[in-house]
């Protein structure tokens, strides 16, 4: 009878360890699968801070590189050969990640580089029309600082969101078309000029510029969605490698046509400078940041960097160039920075 006790004990305390023991791995897996999802979540955050933190950097430098690698007002490089080194480099990143995507996924129909006659004949235009926007963009300065370009070239988001209801008959919601209000007033609030007999302080060649790469970047971009959407299967990468191959040749007749007897007097780098180099990496990083936040992000982050890189450009501007930061150009800033997000808005309420 005694002995039939000490053996119940013995069976409890052992049921009681036994459960002990698997309380603490149940404890000790929920506590490891929280690290886990910890540790991923803090991965993410990262990664999405590190796109949002490259993007604003490289979207506030860009017109700052442009303005600050001319000197005594004029360009001593030639900005067709700048133009043709960053498709160039555009197209080696394009290759570097389909070599990446071979090497793990294989050759595939949709990640082939050769292609049909067909198929890359559409590439000219949206590369044609890609030229004449990066040439304007150089001597737009002429007639606008680098604060004020950063604000007028917001005019692209109303000439793509026309295009997209002409050309794709895409819908626009009444918040984009209020966006779209908005930013007309922002633009001109911030080149007000209360301090002069001109009220604007970007003549009306700089507008009409500013207008004008809008409308080619516009078009640009909405036929460059259109060739995508066509075949949606194939290759992002195998896509942008040809359309940057037509934007080599492009930039390679313009040498031809506008810069010969430099390059072949003076040598393809001549008037080449640090600052140059930085100018043709930021343009190419550029196309690959806005891919990354694609990727990596949302496009909150966009509306972010393009915000911050208004205030950050004229804020450097101000010690680079004597830019004065004025009332009228703070206030239209955050005009400018509130139609963006509207816009940004509007586009995923349409989208749901």
């Amino acid at each position: 009878m005694e002995y039939r006790r000490i053996k119940d004990l013995q069976d409890k305390a052992g049921e009681e360890v036994h459960s002990h023991n698997n309380d603490e791995e149940s404890l000790r897996g929920s506590k490891s699968d929280s690290i886990s999802t910890g540790s991923g979540e803090l991965s993410k955050w990262k990664r999405k801070s590190i796109v949002t933190l490259a993007l604003t950097v490289l979207t506030s430098s860009q017109a700052i590189l442009i303005v600050w690698s001319k000197r005594a007002g004029k360009y001593e490089y030639s900005v067709t050969t700048a133009n043709f080194l960053v498709e160039a480099l555009k197209c080696a990143f394009s290759l570097a990640a389909l070599a990446r995507i071979w090497r793990n996924e294989g050759v595939t129909d949709d990640n082939r580089l050769s292609t049909t006659l067909d198929e890359v004949s559409v590439y000219p235009i949206p590369a044609a029309l890609y030229l004449i926007k990066n040439l304007l963009q150089y001597y737009i300065f002429a007639y606008v600082d680098a604060p004020g370009y950063q604000i007028l070239k917001n005019f692209n988001i109303i000439s793509t969101g026309v295009l997209y209801r002409i050309i794709l008959k895409k819908k626009l919601s009444e918040i984009q078309w209020a966006a779209f209000v908005l930013l007309c007033a922002g633009c001109t609030t911030a080149q007000l000029n209360p301090s002069s007999d001109h009220v604007l302080q970007t003549p009306f060649q700089g507008w009409l510029m500013a207008i004008v790469m809008a409308l080619l970047s516009g078009f640009a971009g909405v036929y460059t969605e259109a060739i995508i959407k066509k075949r949606p299967s194939r290759n992002i990468n195998v896509q942008n490698f040809w359309l940057y191959v037509f934007g080599m040749v492009f930039n390679a007749i313009a040498i031809l046509v506008q810069d010969f007897d430099a390059v072949a007097n003076k040598g393809f780098f001549h008037g080449y400078s640090l600052i140059t180099v930085l100018m043709i990496l930021n343009h190419a990083l550029s196309g690959i940041a806005v891919s990354m936040v694609m990727k990596y992000a949302d496009n909150i982050v966009k509306v972010y960097a393009t915000s911050v890189a208004m205030l950050l450009t004229a804020i450097v501007s101000v010690f680079l160039f004597g830019f004065h930061l004025s009332l009228a150009f703070f206030l239209g800033s955050i005009v400018v920075s509130v139609s963006v997000y509207l816009h940004s808005v509007g586009k995923v309420q349409r989208q749901q």
